[in-house]
């Protein structure tokens, strides 16, 4: 997977040369995909209504001038008379049937509101299908990201891949909204009424119309490419606020430990304040472009009625025919009203939707082999060959590390911080692959294994039991989804869950807060061990599972774990060496290689590295032991 440059720094991209036509594809190859396939007549109907919808939108002003013809021709004014008017060059739309200008002015009345109703119905129509597009954007995204190599997740920022994911999935109903609906019939509008105008009053109000348009569009797309640079550090700024604030709610419980409130507060409000700053400019050069955008279609109304004024004098148009040519241009001019904002939308719209298909485009660098497959268990033994590995900016995390660990067998981890032994645990699951050497289980390479398979076959029970914001019995069944109340409540007694859930006024449908803070350390530690018991794993890995429990429960839960880790492999790392002294053997790791191996006894006597750990824990122990008495004592 290729690396990728700060969160900040990728949304202050433009969108390259060429990104609009790539959008504008992507667009229709999702539009044409099998997933969105049941909404096909929905499209066609749509844009069905959208061409009716402009075809009116030119005629319903011409209506309306013929209908101004016939009362000037009824009354017997002057002007070169109008649709029904001998000589005129006006309208032929209703010859020999439009003999009052009632019924002229009740088509033009029905003509502006198919105008202005088609595309109502249009969007009625056409929102399931905006929303579904939305819907599988997103969908893709986010499970194409959850199964992107843990090295990548390491790199984001949660608040700000979040955004990458809902500006690319908004983005899609945007642009298809504006490009598809707004935009490309706009400019159908214009062909068509530059030709209605040429043939129907003269060649010289398709020019002005033509001109004016070109003028008008040239003058937005200029501007907003000066203004595309003001959006792009709004966006920098509204990252920064995203990743600051999710940060500092998800900690907050470390923000209070170092009295940092004011200081995340500050690095929010820095961040609002640049935001603030960029939206004011924004603002003041949208006022300014709107002010020449009305300078620009004003003018060439002033033309097109001068002309037409003009003409009308010397008998060659109706006065009707004024207001029909001055009116086909104004009801052009209306959409291209937000043209400056819907074009750097657009802009900013293809950028969030490149951003999701790059992201979409990123492989995992860890991912199934074409011919990966199935885990085939036949105990669970693990073997490390000669397993090296290095992490990003370290030297080396492992290098050379061997173990057999049989089936059905109880070993230890340990080691002082930084030996690696978090290391092998994400290999044994295959976070990573080694750089050389083999895992093995069951004596098959995990390269060639699935991972889903191979993770179905493990259950952890880490040091920080990371749970969901959701209920305590949604938190135990996570490894098992479809397990039934008998066997939640087995697991809940195993791991001393029992007596608290019991105690809860809603049980197992309390809500654990986010990452489960609502719960102690010992409690949420105990939801992990259920969690682990209840998957019923073939190997079963104990990250300091017990690091957070006090001394009673510690001791109650290592019994729920023994005799959860009866009768299938067991791996425990540990830094209280005390929770893996009856381990079968034990693997002491130094500075990413095994420096000793063998039971506790066997360590012992060899008075090295496990010697020297088993010592200082005993002594600490024994220490905060007479401390504590002569609290008593002194009490």
């Amino acid at each position: 997977m290729r690396p990728t440059a700060p969160d900040s720094a990728e949304d202050a991209k433009v969108a390259p040369k060429g990104a609009l036509g790539l959008t504008m594809l992507r667009l229709f190859a999702l539009l044409a995909s099998p997933d969105m396939a049941k909404w096909r007549f929905r499209m066609g109907l749509a844009l069905v209504l959208t061409i009716i919808a402009k075809l009116f939108s030119v005629g319903a002003p011409i209506l309306f001038g013929d209908g101004i013809n016939l009362i000037v021709e009824a009354t017997g004014g002057g002007g070169g008379g109008g649709a029904a008017g001998e000589g005129s060059q006006g309208s032929t739309l209703w010859p020999g049937v439009l003999t009052t200008f009632s019924l002229a002015f009740i088509a033009y009345a029905v003509a502006r509101f198919m105008s202005v109703g088609a595309p109502q119905l249009r969007d009625a129509l056409f929102s399931p299908v905006s929303q579904d597009a939305q819907r599988l954007t997103a969908v893709r995204a986010f499970a194409h990201v959850q199964r992107l190599s843990i090295g990548y997740h390491q790199t984001k920022r949660t608040g700000a891949l979040q955004r990458i994911i809902e500006r690319g999935a908004r983005a899609v109903d945007f642009l298809m909204r504006f490009l598809i609906f707004n935009i490309a019939p706009t400019l159908f509008e214009l062909t068509l009424a530059a030709i209605v105008l040429s043939a129907n009053y003269g060649w010289e109000f398709a020019v002005i119309a033509v001109v004016t348009i070109a003028v008008y569009m040239g003058l937005t797309w200029s501007m907003t490419e000066w203004r595309v640079v003001i959006r792009r550090q709004m966006n920098e700024a509204d990252n920064e606020a995203s990743a600051r604030a999710v940060d500092g709610l998800i900690n907050f419980e470390t923000v209070k430990a170092f009295a940092a409130e004011e200081r995340e507060s500050e690095a929010y409000n820095s961040a609002m304040t640049r935001y603030a700053s960029a939206a004011a400019k924004s603002q003041s050069s949208l006022a300014l472009l709107n002010g020449l955008q009305a300078l620009v279609m004003n003018a060439g109304l002033l033309a097109m009625a001068l002309t037409a004024g003009w003409k009308a004098y010397n008998g060659v148009l109706g006065v009707g025919d004024v207001a029909a040519v001055t009116m086909v241009l104004m009801n052009i001019y209306q959409p291209l009203n937000i043209l400056g904002w819907a074009y750097r939308e657009i802009k900013q719209g293809a950028v969030d939707m490149e951003r999701v298909y790059e992201t979409l485009a990123l492989e995992p660098d860890v991912d199934d082999a074409p011919d990966a497959r199935p885990l085939k268990l036949a105990g669970g033994a693990v073997r490390f060959e000669d397993v090296a590995f290095t992490h990003d900016g370290r030297s080396r995390s492992l290098g050379g590390v061997s173990m057999d660990i049989p089936a059905g067998g109880f070993v230890g981890i340990c080691g002082p911080s930084g030996a690696g032994k978090s290391t092998v645990l994400r290999l044994l699951f295959r976070f990573y692959d080694p750089e050389q050497g083999r895992v093995l289980i069951d004596g098959q390479d995990l390269r060639g294994i699935a991972q889903t398979s191979l993770r179905d076959a493990l259950g952890l029970v880490p040091q920080d039991v990371v749970l969901f914001n959701d209920t305590l019995r949604a938190n135990v069944i996570y490894g098992k989804p479809d397990a039934s109340e008998a066997e939640i409540e087995a697991v809940l007694e195993r791991a001393h869950l029992s007596d608290f859930v019991r105690g809860l006024p809603e049980g197992l449908e309390t809500l654990v807060g986010e990452r489960g803070l609502k719960l102690s350390g010992g409690e949420k530690q105990r939801v992990g061990v259920a969690r682990a018991i209840l998957k019923d794993p073939a190997v079963l890995i104990l990250d300091e599972a017990t690091s957070a429990l006090d001394s009673q429960t510690e001791g109650e839960v290592q019994a729920a774990l023994s005799d959860a880790a009866r009768g299938r492999t067991t791996i425990a790392v540990a830094h209280r060496l005390s929770t893996i002294a009856g381990a079968d053997r034990i693997f002491v790791l130094d500075a990413g290689r095994v420096a000793e191996a063998g039971t506790h006894d066997e360590l012992l006597a060899l008075n090295g590295l496990y010697a020297d750990m088993w010592r200082l824990q005993s002594e600490a122990v024994s220490a905060a032991g007479e401390t504590l008495e002569t609290a008593r004592m002194a009490e």
